[in-house]
């Protein structure tokens, strides 16, 4: 995970393919001044929600 200029967005994941560890590097999100503070995702229906804090023990969500 790499939060980056948007300017360089392109550049960034274009140098991350370049190795064969990173060829399937991708843009995943963007930091907006919207909702400050919150994580939302966009549902593959195309509809926006808020990812809730989770409860109990803090495993990572990127696997």
């Amino acid at each position: 995970i790499a939060i980056v200029d948007p300017a360089e967005a392109d550049r960034v994941v274009d140098v991350m393919r370049a190795n064969p560890l990173g060829k399937h590097a991708r843009i995943i999100g963007r930091v907006t001044e919207t909702d400050a503070g919150w994580v939302s995702i966009r549902t593959a229906l195309g509809s926006t929600r808020i990812v809730d804090m989770l409860a109990g023990d803090q495993l990572p969500r990127i696997c």
